[in-house]
């Protein structure tokens, strides 16, 4: 993909953030991102910018996506994050056998994929492939896809654990049951998906195993660098860059309601000359400028890599999780300031502050957000200890 394409669908992206502002409250009280938003996004290209040139997507550098999340996350919360987590996933499908991507884009490149990674449902080996059966929470805008992305441990005849697998269902081996009603994100549909012993076949699977090994067998189809990196860089940084989109939306709603907010409490002082607020700010702007920044220099690193052919050193794959989990808290550091900041008018339904705020700390509860489990694997790594076993990195 040439960078110009990618610019068109950033300055596209970048025209409907007036549209995604004015429906934020509409995604809230419908607990899922509108259609028609839906729509405008597949519409500017940004749902094929992580899919594979063979099935007609553009391949495009990572940073291009996580920009354009940003953005979209910047006008609306919910939308950004349900944007960001359906806009990576024709990534991992990429990975996959050729045969699963044939059969997810063959007659339809603009299909989308929803999923839900935490291993809470059941599957066994068995002739050809796996039984797979149980309830997956938090599957992020499923009501606009029509395939799902599954991750389950997969136990033998004797209920050992063998494998991390993700699975990969169309919609007509499972149901979709509406129970997301929440504080925060509540845009973003993130309802549970139920599948009742259903047989996937083992082009359908992937372990995480080959993921973490970087070898797969989707680099047969797609040998791109982009397919080439951790699955631990890429899908963890889908979920902090809306986080950082948010925090960047809270800045400029803070910033433009704080220079005409007159501060009732001082004498009808301006709130814009309180120096106390003015270092808020500033501390505000720098970190959130810390967390992109460390994306930025993060995937320059892993794409200079994989261009060059060069295996990916496992120093670089803990600082990116280490830096990805402190985007995030950065991120809420930021918020939680600007909210602060914001004085008592800040609390009223519908305002822009509150909402970011609210959306911010539920995606911090994400589990690929623990610091304590990647911040841990980076000191340990400092200091000579071996480095465990983790899907996510």
């Amino acid at each position: 993909m040439t960078q110009n394409v990618g610019q068109e669908v950033i300055e596209s992206v970048r025209e409907l953030l007036p549209v995604f502002r004015d429906r934020a409250q509409e995604a809230e009280d419908g607990r899922a991102v509108p259609e028609d938003s839906i729509k405008a996004l597949e519409g500017t290209g940004f749902f094929r910018l992580l899919q594979p040139a063979s099935f007609g997507g553009l391949q495009a550098d990572p940073l291009t996506f996580y920009t354009a999340v940003r953005l979209i996350a910047s006008a609306c919360g919910s939308t950004g994050w349900v944007a960001s987590v359906l806009g990576v996933h024709p990534w991992h499908v990429g990975l996959f056998s050729p045969q699963a991507q044939q059969e997810v884009w063959g007659t339809d490149p603009a299909t989308r994929i929803s999923s839900s990674y935490a291993p809470t449902g059941k599957a066994v080996a068995v002739d050809g492939g796996h039984r797979v059966s149980g309830r997956w929470s938090f599957s992020s805008g499923c009501d606009h896809a029509s395939w799902v992305l599954l991750g389950q441990i997969v136990i033998d005849a004797d209920n050992r654990p063998t494998d991390f697998r993700t699975f990969l269902l169309p919609i007509s081996d499972y149901t979709i049951d509406d129970v997301w009603d929440t504080v925060g994100l509540r845009g973003t549909g993130s309802n549970d998906i139920v599948v009742s012993d259903v047989f996937v076949p083992a082009h359908r699977s992937l372990s995480f195993i080959d993921v973490s090994k970087l070898v797969v067998p989707g680099q047969e189809l797609n040998p791109a660098p982009l397919y080439k990196l951790p699955y631990g860089s890429v899908f963890p940084y889908s979920i902090t860059t809306p986080i950082i989109g948010m925090a960047t939306g809270a800045y400029q709603a803070h910033v433009d309601y704080t220079r005409e907010r007159v501060r009732a409490a001082y004498i009808g002082q301006k709130a814009a000359q309180d120096p106390f607020a003015q270092v808020r700010v500033a501390e505000a702007a720098a970190e959130i400028d810390d967390a992109w920044g460390a994306l930025e220099r993060n995937m320059i690193q892993l794409m200079e890599c994989a261009r060059a052919g060069r295996p990916i050193p496992i120093d670089l794959r803990l600082r990116v999780r280490r830096d990805q989990v402190r985007g995030t808290g950065l991120s809420i550091k930021a918020v939680d300031q600007l909210f602060e900041n914001s004085g008592g008018r800040a609390l009223k339904t519908g305002t822009p502050i509150q909402r970011f705020w609210r959306d911010a700390h539920a995606g911090r509860v994400h589990a690929i957000n623990d610091p304590e489990r990647a911040l841990s694997m980076f000191g340990g790594a400092e200091f000579g200890l071996p480095v465990p076993a983790d899907a996510m990195l």
